[in-house]
């Protein structure tokens, strides 16, 4: 790498963090103004508010990684056009080709950073946030909303009502069909412990056993039940699918399609995660011509402007996009691909026109 390419790549890298820095402190600050409202309940005070937002910052971090991509060689760029240095850049021999070289390999050192935080640190730290909201009740138990969390094994129905931070289950019901539909037996219990091995322990079980001759009322202080749903499974189910990871959404992808259920949301999400390192570069590749072709009197906030309309009108046809795709059921890949194909074959347009 040599130098001119080294100082491009430093400088996109250095304005680029300092942009995330900005949104993401921007987003904090709202994302705290809500959550003051919620101040005293359960003992949830100042400190774990703090907490909170400190939780939460990852998953902001990577979800702000292509927009301040965007924003930051926007800049940076921009302003090394307004101070000649892209002339005299290439009056030294280096491309439009070139630039925009660097411009990728700051994108490598970025994607490299969002995939991390993304992977193996946001989605742990999004679940005890969601733990910790969950004690302004005064309990420690993540809820999925008033009716439970239900859940769907084979011709088993499965509502649970809490889940507790050790993963034992709380307020149990188990509701199991024949293969003509009809319910035959309902279980409820008062506690499920994880014994590992696909084995639960039911604990105080109220059972009834149901046909068309008569209804049978059982009591038993505990019972084994095998399932091949795990405490980290039900935790991924109360988590909104954009903030697990690759493999989380993978594993309940399995789950929901071996249960034959609608997965269609979290391939999706599945998708978009594939997708999201693809999107900073894109946004690194529309900069640059942007930023060449543009006259140099642009002022740094014309530049800005350019930014953020960008981002926001690939943002927007993202969402709706892939709200289009829920609702009409389409291939999930092609859905998530999509706006990030036509954004790149812009770029690339735009880039041929400026060369």
């Amino acid at each position: 790498m040599n130098v001119l390419t080294s100082y491009i790549v430093r400088e996109i890298l250095k304005g680029s963090f300092i942009t995330l820095i900005l949104l993401l402190t921007l987003f904090n600050l709202f994302t705290f103004s809500d959550e003051l409202a919620d101040l005293g309940k359960g003992g949830y005070g100042l400190k774990q508010i703090f907490y909170y937002l400190a939780l939460t910052s990852p998953t902001v971090f990577y979800e702000l990684m292509p927009a301040s991509a965007l924003l930051g060689s926007l800049f940076i760029l921009g302003a090394m056009g307004n101070n000649h240095e892209l002339i005299a850049m290439r009056a030294a021999g280096l491309s439009v080709f070139g630039i925009i070289k660097a411009t990728l390999v700051a994108g490598v050192v970025l994607v490299t950073i969002s995939i991390f935080v993304g992977e193996f640190i946001a989605p742990d730290a999004q679940k005890e946030a969601q733990l910790l909201k969950a004690t302004i009740d005064g309990k420690k138990v993540m809820l999925n909303d008033l009716y439970g969390l239900w859940l769907r094994e084979n011709k088993r129905f499965i509502n649970v009502r809490q889940i507790q931070d050790n993963g034992d289950l709380v307020d149990i019901s188990i509701y199991d069909i024949d293969d003509q539909q009809h319910l035959y037996q309902a279980t409820h219990a008062e506690q499920a412990i994880f014994l590992g091995n696909q084995q639960w322990r039911l604990k105080n079980i109220k059972q009834s056993l149901i046909s068309t001759e008569q209804m049978q009322s059982i009591s038993h202080d505990e019972q084994l039940l095998k399932s091949a749903i795990a405490p980290d499974l039900l935790k991924l189910a109360v988590v909104e699918p954009d903030n697990l990871s690759f493999i989380d959404l993978v594993k309940y992808v399995n789950f929901l399609k071996g249960n034959h259920q609608k997965s269609q949301r979290f391939e999706l999400a599945l998708w978009g995660r594939v997708v999201n390192p693809l999107v900073t570069f894109i946004m690194l590749l529309v900069s640059a011509p942007f930023v060449i072709g543009i006259k140099r009197g642009i002022s740094v906030g014309g530049r800005m402007l350019i930014g953020v309309v960008i981002g926001m009108g690939f943002n927007i046809i993202d969402k709706i996009v892939g709200h289009l795709g829920l609702i009409y059921e389409l291939n999930p890949p092609l859905i998530a691909f999509m706006p990030s194909l036509i954004m790149l074959a812009l770029a690339v347009n735009a880039i041929k026109r400026v060369q």
